[in-house]
């Protein structure tokens, strides 16, 4: 079983900062990729950034330049830090987690609940 679990959303006004967490635990053989979604109401789920093991990032460019994804492998855990907040940036956000588990070792994809934010004066 493997369990992934995202904090550190909430409310904050255009321009303001957030910073999103999420760890990975159970049984777990190895991490690969590590990403970020963002689902707006009426929209479809899409990327926001990913980072390999190795630390190679990828990003939707509407979050370029104000959004860092970061990750500790030690910790099996995913950082998102957002800067430079738009109302547009608001969403409900979800980790993925691109891993092997011990039971089988077959690569699959697992998501966690979900943090919302929100961009709002």
């Amino acid at each position: 079983q493997v369990h992934v679990a995202e904090s550190g959303g909430g409310l904050v006004q255009p321009a303001g900062s957030l910073r999103l967490s999420c760890a990975a635990s159970g049984s777990i053989w190895r991490i690969y990729v590590m990403g970020w979604y963002r689902q707006a109401p009426g929209k479809q789920r899409e990327l926001v950034a990913a980072i390999t093991p190795g630390g190679m990032t990828n990003y939707a460019d509407s979050v370029k330049g104000r959004f860092t994804i970061s990750r500790d492998n030690a910790k099996n855990t995913v950082f998102l830090q957002m800067n430079s907040l738009k109302a547009e940036d608001t969403a409900v956000y979800y980790c993925n987690v691109d891993c092997a588990a011990y039971s089988d070792n077959v690569r699959r994809n697992y998501w966690g609940q979900g943090t919302q934010v929100t961009v709002s004066s």
